[in-house]
């Protein structure tokens, strides 16, 4: 008894350590980022006040996915938002952070890129003029590089038909009359490109980082940097030190390609732990989303919105605290300002700026200039705690925005991210994904040799499911059709090629658990690893867990007819729905794979097709074993029984 409390006591210290060590990682608990004493070294000035200076714009798109087969509303949306959106909040550059197109087949599930869907992208830009109005830096997603078997390739649409026409990361300055500001781009779609899924995770080499950091050592002469990419960095494969720490002197880094998870996290916002905030925006795709953000006296704001609802409102002093950093921004010209400052854009003229500070109106922001309001204020009336601002914005027409967040001008106030959206934006998936499929390969493997290996069972207890379970280990292991089966496609799903195909049109490739092999190139794996652990986990296990199933049944003396027939159909009929469903989902991955890399891929399948088939070969061999091969365990049940 003490011995069992001794172990839940340990064990509750080693749970209550990890849940600290995720707590602390994922911004549950964690060091503040205070604001800066004043010093002479700070930045007070200038501070925002009633002055139409020191402050500038611009907005982000992503995941546009124009497509020749799906919704047509997604180009009819994309060109009234580059003439009537960009007219009215005229902006002094967007950002296109990929997906500009679907690269989709007709069903859906295949990839190829489609060229008229280039041309509807840059006739839009063209009939807009919105190059002429902004500066539109587009960049290349993963569905704008399917099936691209090198950047020379005809097929890469993006270098004729895009705005920047391209390849690869860059280095955009924005040159104001109150200083530079640097927005780098990061590009890491994979070269060459393959088909999907397997180009989900983008891959940076030892040479792009090195031009990565060059941008980075040149942005510090900036006033302030913006990093932008298709790609979560959780989805970025780099080799060390790391994406996140080569743009940790940036202030935030805007980013789509996750859709909100399917609008499971409509709000997916985190800070690395340099500082810089990873701000990924919602998709126009399905939910016509765009990003307003801006510079006011180099303190960064932002907000998400939705295309065609308006009043557009975003307060830029004072800023928001939860994405407020004193590492990257000069916070301490908070202190100083004089004015509250909000920007509103609207169809028709604005008629009220009303502001409300923790519920009680506090006036009516005026017109300073463009869509910039100012109302007076004295930040050291908000010097302890926590404050919400809300502004109320109407224009001429009735229509009617609210705008709010929580800020403070008190040094040591901090708040912090989703604890999930933190998890899935600062999480390396692909390193947790190979962890986990080894592990999972590792306690197969090492289950089946070590009963391969253990003396035969004694049966001396009565016949629980423990005790059965451990019996159908030994019998499975010690028959040799049962144990070299399940080894030879646990070791194959590990190191064999899973197919040989088309993984681009006329390029053929090796597909492994660890990466992927095409026209001389080697392309690391991410979701090969994800892939393979749901093969593992949906089918390479619970066979053999049917099969150990299928023995026990033999030792008892039964034949595959006789099992059905002994009455407990409340146990087997479970056991047959589920291997059902698994097999369904099996044969289902032969059809995907024929889908998306062709007939060449799913005839030569070992992992796919062939174990498709194999697979009742191998059930029936099960079930016809000859009985002297199981003998010995048959013997030791009756005994027990008998006993």
């Amino acid at each position: 008894m003490a011995r069992m409390l001794a172990v839940r006591v340990v064990a509750g210290l080693v749970a209550a350590a990890l849940a600290a060590l995720l707590l602390e990682h994922y911004g549950l608990a964690g060091p503040s980022t205070p604001l800066p004493k004043p010093r002479g070294s700070q930045r007070p000035y200038p501070a925002p006040g009633s002055e139409a200076n020191n402050i500038f714009w611009g907005l982000q798109i992503s995941d546009i996915h124009l497509s020749r087969f799906q919704d047509p509303g997604r180009a009819l949306a994309l060109e009234k938002f580059c003439s009537e959106t960009i007219d009215i909040i005229q902006p002094a550059l967007v950002l296109a952070t990929g997906d500009l197109t679907d690269a989709k087949t007709k069903e859906h599930l295949g990839s190829r890129q489609h060229e008229v869907e280039w041309q509807t992208y840059q006739r839009i830009l063209k009939k807009t003029r919105v190059m002429e109005k902004t500066k539109w830096l587009d960049i290349k997603g993963n569905h704008d590089a399917y099936n691209i078997p090198s950047l020379e390739s005809i097929t890469n649409y993006y270098r004729k038909y895009s705005a920047v026409r391209k390849d690869g990361s860059f280095h955009h300055i924005h040159s104001t009359p109150f200083g530079n500001y640097s927005f780098i781009s990061v590009d890491a779609t994979q070269r060459p490109g393959p088909k999907r899924p397997y180009n989900f995770f983008g891959i940076l080499d030892e040479k792009q980082m090195e031009e990565l950091l060059s941008f980075s050592k040149k942005s510090s002469q900036s006033n302030q940097t913006i990093w932008f990419g298709h790609f979560t960095t959780s989805t970025i494969m780099s080799p060390s030190p790391g994406i996140r720490t080569v743009m940790g002197s940036a202030t935030a880094y805007l980013c789509g390609h996750l859709h909100t998870l399917g609008g499971l996290m409509p709000v997916l916002h985190t800070r690395h732990f340099t500082g810089t905030l990873e701000l990924e925006v919602g998709d126009w795709k399905d939910n016509r989303r765009y990003r307003i953000f801006a510079f006011d006296h180099d303190l960064f704001s932002f907000a998400d919105v939705t295309f065609d609802k308006w009043p557009v409102v975003l307060i830029t002093n004072p800023k928001s605290l939860l994405y407020s950093c004193a590492k990257h921004e000069p916070l301490e010209r908070l202190f100083h300002s004089t004015h509250i400052r909000v920007l509103a854009f609207s169809l028709s003229p604005i008629t009220s700026v009303t502001v409300k500070i923790d519920g009680g109106d506090i006036g009516q922001a005026s017109h300073l200039s463009g869509p910039i309001f100012i109302l007076k204020w004295n930040p050291r009336n908000y010097s302890n705690g926590t404050h919400t601002i809300e502004v109320f914005v109407q224009d001429s027409a009735g229509r009617s925005r609210t705008a709010r967040h929580i800020f403070s001008a008190q040094e040591d106030a901090h708040l912090t991210f989703d604890p999930l959206a933190s998890f899935i934006l600062l999480t390396d998936h692909y390193i947790v994904a190979r962890v986990l499929f080894v592990l999972i390969v590792l306690i197969q493997l090492s289950t089946l040799i070590t009963f391969r290996y253990l003396a035969y069972p004694e049966l001396t207890e009565p016949l629980g499911f423990a005790n059965m379970t451990t019996f159908s280990l030994h019998i499975l292991s010690k028959i040799n059709i049962s144990y070299y089966s399940v080894l030879l496609l646990t070791l194959y799903t590990v190191l064999g090629p899973w197919f040989v195909g088309e993984i681009i049109d006329g390029k053929l490739g090796c597909c492994f658990s660890f990466g992927i092999f095409v026209d001389g190139h080697f392309l690391q794996g991410g979701l090969t690893f994800m892939n393979g652990i749901i093969q593992l986990v949906f089918f390479n296990i619970p066979l053999m867990a049917y099969v150990c199933w299928s023995l026990l049944h033999r030792c008892f003396g039964h034949s595959f007819r006789s099992h059905l027939h002994q009455g407990k159909y409340w146990k087997i009929i479970p056991v047959y729905l589920l291997m059902l469903l698994l097999y369904i989902w099996q044969v289902y991955s032969c059809y995907f794979l024929h889908v998306t890399y062709g007939s060449l891929a799913f005839t030569f399948s070992p992992l796919r097709t062939w174990l498709t088939l194999l697979t009742p070969v191998f059930i029936y061999r099960v079930w016809t074993l000859n009985s002297t091969e199981l003998g010995i365990f048959m013997v030791q049940l009756k005994s027990h029984l008998s006993s």
